[in-house]
């Protein structure tokens, strides 16, 4: 079988938020950029659905902000979490230094598709579905390519710069033998759907109660629900049968009673096994990390789609010159870990804290029912409010684009 062959300056292999982004940024200030997706499309599930106030403000600076809201979408100015009786807003966004001061709630597959339609317009982007990398090039000790397989046949992408977007479970990464350092994590999540009516509330909300964490996420005509377990409980809730599990859904959020039963059979329910790591090194020679592939982020505050955008905005900053004059060298790939790594390893060491210090001990039942000291602070200091919305709006040193662009703009 014939071997198709083709070149770039930069092939990211991965299609999630952070390799089409970095691609459209790419082709933007004129590099050939080829993007590999395995799947044939970007319609799947129980993908990370939220927006957030800094890619908000990347669509803005962009000039398609007005374009980008109108596709449908839910949004959140407070994020609030409910134990017991208290009914807390524990971050309100509305007073970021941004156009847009809301969470928006999109279907990832939206998302990514507006990116992709957008890049498409620059003769530069290259996307190709159903492309499913399968090793590195190298020559000598760098890496010159990917290998992929297509449907109609293996294929060669030789590139200046292989950059690896292809999320926690990254092959890429793997085929480089990067070293993973494993941060742990105390719990799974299991992610369902049950439909929404008119009468629901609107706003996303996290719940604690009798020792169980819930995640409520409004997706117009459904909610997408989280349960928080255990780390490898999920057997033994299986084992007990759907029944319980729908009458502990139904004892968290009430107002779903009468729509449990939605949950037909355990095909319903999906589960995430939650992993938080980093990598010591980024980047070989040729090679660069970014997104989930360089730093697995916990579901803790949602951020790891923010991050993962803001890894591919800051890549483009520092390598898009570079690439298109053909002098990149493992220097721009330092300064890419050196810009993202402090932001990664904060906002990992407060997921980790929340994980330690909260969700493990609910878990395990150690916790003492009372409402926890930062969350009373937030309930009776509304201005204290405005600190985790920052964090999770905006998080640690939010990028803005500064690459060149192209004279044509779509």
């Amino acid at each position: 079988m014939t071997t198709e062959t083709t070149e770039a300056r930069c092939c990211i292999v991965g299609g999630g938020p952070a390799g089409m982004m970095l691609g459209l940024l790419l082709a933007r200030a004129g590099v050939d950029v080829v993007v590999l997706e395995k799947h044939a499309d970007f319609l799947r599930d129980f993908r990370g659905d939220t927006i957030h106030p800094s890619t908000l403000e990347l669509m803005h600076e962009l000039g398609w902000l007005e374009e980008f809201l109108a596709l449908p979408h839910q949004q959140a100015t407070t994020l609030r979490f409910q134990s017991g009786p208290h009914d807390i807003a524990i971050g309100d966004f509305t007073h970021l230094p941004t156009h847009a001061r809301f969470i928006a709630f999109m279907p990832q597959w939206d998302f990514l598709n507006f990116l992709a339609h957008k890049a498409a317009a620059y003769p530069g982007f290259h996307l190709r579905l159903r492309a499913e990398a399968t090793g590195l090039m190298r020559q000598g000790d760098a890496v010159v390519g990917v290998r992929a397989t297509t449907p109609t046949g293996p294929m060669e992408v030789r590139a200046d710069l292989v950059v690896a977007a292809d999320g926690r479970g990254s092959l890429v990464r793997e085929a480089a033998g990067l070293a993973v350092e494993e941060l742990g994590a105390p719990m799974d999540v299991l992610w369902f759907r049950v439909s929404r009516r008119p009468s629901d509330p609107v706003d996303p909300a996290g719940r604690f109660e009798g020792g169980q964490f819930f995640i409520l996420i409004n997706r117009t005509d459904q909610w997408q629900c989280g349960r928080v377990i255990a780390k490898g409980t999920a057997e033994q809730l299986r084992a007990r049968g759907l029944e319980p599990f729908r009458a502990e859904l139904a004892r968290l959020a009430p107002f779903l009673a009468d729509r449990v039963d939605e949950l037909r059979t355990w095909d319903d329910v999906k589960l995430l096994t939650v992993q938080v790591n980093r990598l010591s090194t980024w980047y070989q020679p040729g090679l660069l990390c970014i997104g989930d592939a360089a730093h697995a982020m916990s579901p803790v505050g949602g951020v790891g789609v923010n991050l993962a955008v803001q890894d591919a905005v800051a890549t483009a900053n520092l390598l898009a010159t570079p690439l298109r004059d053909r002098a990149m060298r493992v220097e721009h790939l330092r300064q890419v870990q050196l810009r993202r790594e402090l932001p990664a390893r904060l906002t990992q060491r407060a997921q980790v804290l929340i994980q330690d210090r909260v969700i493990g001990p609910v878990l395990k039942g150690e916790a003492t029912g009372r409402l926890p000291w930062p969350l009373w602070l937030l309930r009776h200091i509304p201005p204290l409010r405005r600190v985790p919305a920052r964090l999770v709006g905006m998080g640690i040193r939010p990028e803005h684009i500064h690459t060149p662009a192209l004279e044509h703009h779509p």
